[in-house]
């Protein structure tokens, strides 16, 4: 449903499959994003435009890179946020 309205982008339908598998292996790692958002976020400060989307997406991807899935799928932000709120998504151990 969501691939067919207006909350459809080309990282949800690329990501949420991995996290449906429960399928962490980097095809793009968390590290990567916390670099290059790290990058937009100088550039924006420097000029001083504001990013606050960036800038959350920026914070959501250093929690999950300190919690020790830098190395993981990008998609391991979900993990993250299942792990903060308790939830079990697939592909998740016990101790995650």
């Amino acid at each position: 449903m969501i691939t067919k309205s207006a909350g459809n982008s080309w990282m949800f339908e690329n990501r949420v499959p991995h996290v449906i598998a429960g399928d962490y292996t980097p095809h793009s790692a968390v590290s990567i994003f916390t670099k290059d958002l790290g990058i937009v976020s100088d550039i924006g400060r420097k000029l001083k435009f504001p990013l606050p989307i960036a800038s959350a997406a920026l914070q959501l991807f250093v929690m999950t890179e300190a919690a020790g899935m830098g190395g993981d799928d990008d998609s391991s932000v979900a993990r993250l946020l299942a792990q903060i709120t308790g939830l079990k998504l697939p592909g998740m151990d016990e101790e995650d």
